[in-house]
């Protein structure tokens, strides 16, 4: 059929060619074969060749009212993509036709349309710039003061689409007859705030707020309208138009904050209607307010008066959400026992309540998270002072009965948690009673309750501990940990976590304190094991990790290793050694063989010994075919061998010669992963100091790995790796003093950048290396003593930072036979020896005392009487004070 289009301007579309171009674009929309549309699209490629083939879209896309709008939107793509890359080509005559066309259609009535002509404005602007099309920003703006609907939102949407593809051009003086554009179109755009057009008021007030951050000056000057703006715009119907408003205050508090501060009072309340609005979305992002108010550092003090409304608003917004999924899985569990079902991926995500954003169980960013936090911010700012209107509705809301009432109870006490350290002083004098208020609430019908509050009594354990030292404190102190040890057993998924987690935080603030309930404790630790899932047993083996390090070497006795490692073992034994769980026990081992070095613990070793190596030669087995696997298992189990190792000495030498362990780590020191060449030189080290024998006929190998980690340009991206292979040079050293002197050269020549860079370098790595150069300096002196000239004032000065302990008194009688060998280049440093000599708190090795008192006495030989006299006096009188005993 046969279309007659009304002809406009010097250049007018043949009939013929128009029909054709729009039979071929619905045929193209059509569901053809693939055959069928490849044919149609060569028709249409051959029509491209055409010079005026873009007016013909132009024309479609903007006049062609009779045709389908969503074939009038596919001309319009093609033009876009079409003159993308050369628009600088086409004859000026079209140029001009179809930026004509492009500025008829952005008052269409289809939106759809509108918005393919600004894309496609926007793509002609960022080819040609503003100065080949003059009129387009006179256009626009006539399109603004039109009083047309249509045209308003196809000018906005142009110039929203110029602003995203070419941010300067409206921002930029010469743009516009020497105006900048942008202050211009902010005027008009401020108007249609007040626009009966909910549409034009969202699009203008988005639009505006892409110029928060840069603030032109038109913004600036005329920042009260803007403002009176979005507090009018914060009624408005559209939510979407409220979250606009929402952000445009988050931001300007972010990078303006100035220019809120004369409107604080309005912004507030604002601030606060939001943050109560039925659309969670929105309340969710204007409770990031306050957070951003304290880091502008806004005076609190104008706060202060909004207290009671704020804390209020977010305490109703901790109550769980009837939608929240926690809350629908919750109902179902609440009806019956969950403990024996698997754990579903979702569970393995952390879901406990916080308030601190260090911990990472805070790890959901909802609603009721992100007003715990930002209550958690008020507490810690205004502190006590918030609990004169608060505390009432909270003791209101935990006094509350009936079903009904629950969520708000466990926002109640989540609230409690949540300020228990910003408001301590204010609760302190009151905690018998918030404690007496929730161990009953441990034991309530409904889940969360429970769980939630095990957290937030756990927030108080600092306190109820350091209360504990009198009878009633420690009744108290007792009657917690009870209450947690019963809920470890609960036989809700969620609360046996939560109680898990609770007693780890209470036993790292009650450390010693737990040893007379000790057994007690490892019972009720170890009777669920067996029935926890995945996620829990991740837990519970972080809280026997945290009791062994809280209670140390009181763990080591019969009694307890009884009760703690066969149930470990067991559950060891039921996993498969690619299992992940696997990997919670071992590090669950690792802390617990550091602590534990009883013979009944002993009975243990070969089997704990044996599977790791299964583990790891299973491992480097599956790495040869799947190169990138995860090498967790590796570090996990070269961890635990190493802290078996250290733990049992030369206990350990038989296993080690029983296995081809030797052969593993050297394949372990070759791994591309940083995180296995870190452990393994960690375990080499510790393999030196108890078997070196063992580790023949390969140390040079092992050495020649060790040093290349040392050579590693920039090797601060795999600092770990460097340190632990440095600690391993120097225990190869002490124990094969005759292999290491190949390598003594090379490896010096590694450590004294170190030591000449040591604040650009991490504090561990520079020690390691002091240490490490003294031992080679002990075992080694004729090599090492050449080059002293180079670094003895660095590694003194090194040394003097070290820690006092068996590893400084190793680099100090390197020290002094490096004095000895090169007395010379020793004189010249004598102010630097003698710093280092004076950073020991006390020398116990008797030996070293006797080398130490030598050197000083050498030095003092050396300097005739005047010159050790001035030498003295100009010392540091800390550090003359220090030396003056090794002096006698």
């Amino acid at each position: 059929m046969r279309r007659t289009i009304t002809r406009l301007g010097p250049w007018q579309p043949h009939d013929e060619g128009l029909n054709q171009i729009i039979l071929l674009l619905l045929l193209d929309n059509l569901p053809f074969s693939t055959v069928i549309r490849v044919q149609i699209r060569m028709q249409l490629l051959h029509f491209s060749l055409f010079d005026d083939f873009n007016n013909y879209l132009a024309f479609i896309l903007s006049r062609a009212k009779d045709v389908p709008v969503e074939i009038r939107k596919v001309a319009g793509l093609l033009l876009k993509n079409g003159l993308m890359d050369v628009y600088n080509l086409i004859e000026p005559e079209h140029q001009q036709y179809i930026k004509l066309q492009l500025l008829y259609g952005l008052g269409e009535a289809d939106q759809h349309i509108r918005s393919t002509c600004g894309t496609t404005i926007s793509n002609v602007v960022q080819q040609g710039g503003i100065s080949g099309w003059p009129e387009l920003f006179h256009t626009l703006l006539h399109f603004l003061n039109s009083g047309d609907p249509n045209r308003n939102g196809g000018a906005m949407d142009a110039l929203s689409k110029i602003s995203e593809n070419t941010p300067e051009l409206l921002d930029s003086d010469d743009a516009w007859s020497g105006q900048r554009p942008i202050n211009i179109f902010l005027l008009e755009l401020f108007e249609f705030f007040h626009s009966p057009h909910a549409n034009l008021r969202k699009l203008s007030l988005r639009f505006v707020n892409k110029y928060i951050i840069s603030m032109p000056s038109g913004l600036y000057t005329s920042k009260n309208k803007y403002l009176d703006g979005l507090f009018l715009l914060a009624n408005e119907p559209d939510a979407a138009v409220r979250k606009l408003v929402c952000t445009a205050l988050l931001q300007l508090v972010e990078f303006h904050p100035s220019v809120l501060e004369p409107r604080l009072k309005d912004v507030i309340e604002c601030m606060l209607q939001l943050n109560k609005d039925n659309n969670d979305v929105l309340a969710l992002e204007a409770c990031g307010f306050w957070s951003k108010y304290w880091d502008a550092q806004i005076p609190p003090e104008n706060l202060r008066e909004y207290l009671p409304h704020l804390t209020l608003i977010l305490l109703s917004n901790m109550a769980y959400p009837n939608d929240d999924d926690l809350l629908a899985d919750a109902e179902v569990i609440d009806a019956k026992e969950d403990e024996s079902i698997p754990d579903r991926y979702q569970d393995l995500k952390p879901q406990l309540p916080c308030s601190d954003e260090d911990d990472d169980t805070c790890t959901i960013c909802n609603l009721r998270k992100c007003s715990a936090s930002a209550l958690d911010v008020l507490s810690n700012v205004f502190g006590a002072k918030i609990l004169l209107t608060f505390m009432p509705i909270i003791e209101a809301n935990l006094s509350a009965t009936g079903d009904e009432a629950w969520r708000d109870k466990e926002a109640a006490v989540l609230a409690l948690g949540v300020i228990a350290r910003g408001c301590i002083n204010g609760l302190y004098p009151r905690l018998s009673e918030i404690v007496a208020s929730l161990i009953p609430l441990l034991d309530h019908k409904f889940t969360l309750i429970r769980s939630t509050s095990c957290w937030t009594l756990s927030q108080f354990s600092k306190y109820i501990v350091q209360d504990s030292g009198n009878k009633k404190g420690y009744e108290q102190f007792d009657m917690v940990l009870t209450a947690f040890l019963q809920r470890i057993s609960d036989t809700n998924k969620l609360v046996q976590g939560a109680a898990c987690s609770a007693l780890a935080i209470l036993e790292e603030e009650a450390a010693e304190k737990l040893a007379p309930r000790l057994k007690e404790i490892l019972q009720h630790l170890m009777h669920p094991l067996g029935e926890y899932q995945k996620r829990n047993l991740r837990i519970i083996c972080d809280a026997i990790g945290t009791l062994v390090d809280a209670v140390g070497e009181e763990l080591d006795q019969p009694v307890y290793v009884e009760i703690l490692i066969p149930p470990l073992i067991q559950k060891w034994q039921n996993f498969s050694i690619f299992d992940k769980d696997l990997l919670t026990l071992l590090e669950c081992f690792t802390s617990i063989v550091q602590a534990l070095r009883s013979i009944e613990f002993s009975q243990f070793t070969e089997h704990l010994f044996s599977r790791c190596i299964t583990i790891i030669e299973a491992q480097q087995q599956l790495a040869k075919a799947h190169p990138f696997s995860d090498k967790d298992f590796i570090t996990c189990s070269l961890d635990f061998l190493s802290g078996l190792t250290g733990c049992f000495h030369n206990g350990i030498e038989s296993l080690v010669l029983q296995s081809n362990l030797r052969d593993m780590l050297l394949k372990c020191c070759r791994d591309g992963a940083p995180d296995v060449r870190q452990s393994a030189f960690g375990l080499l080290g510790d393999l030196a100091r108890v078997c070196p024998i063992h580790l023949h006929p390969r140390v040079p190998e092992f050495l020649y790995l060790v040093v290349k980690q040392l050579k590693i340009p920039k090797f601060e991206k795999t600092i770990s790796v460097a340190n632990n292979a440095c600690w391993a040079i120097g225990e190869l050293a002490v124990q094969v003093p005759q292999e290491i002197s190949p390598f003594v050269a090379t490896v010096i020549s590694c450590l004294i950048p170190i030591l000449h860079q040591s604040e650009g370098v991490v504090k561990s790595m520079v020690e390691n290396s002091a240490i490490t150069l003294g031992r080679l300096a002990f075992v080694c002196p004729d090599l090492v003593s050449p080059h002293m000239e180079k670094c003895m004032q660095s590694w003194c000065i090194s040394l003097s930072t070290t820690r006092d302990g068996i590893e400084k008194e190793d680099a100090f009688k390197g020290l002094c036979a490096m004095v000895k060998a090169n007395p010379s280049v020793a004189q010249s440093s004598l102010v630097y020896v003698c710093k280092a000599i004076a950073s020991w708190t006390k020398i116990w090795s008797t030996e070293l005392n006797t080398e130490v008192c030598k050197v000083m006495h050498d030095y003092q030989q050396m300097l005739t009487n005047e010159a050790w006299d001035k030498f003295m006096s100009d010392l540091d009188p800390l550090v003359k004070a220090n030396i003056a005993k090794y002096l006698v």
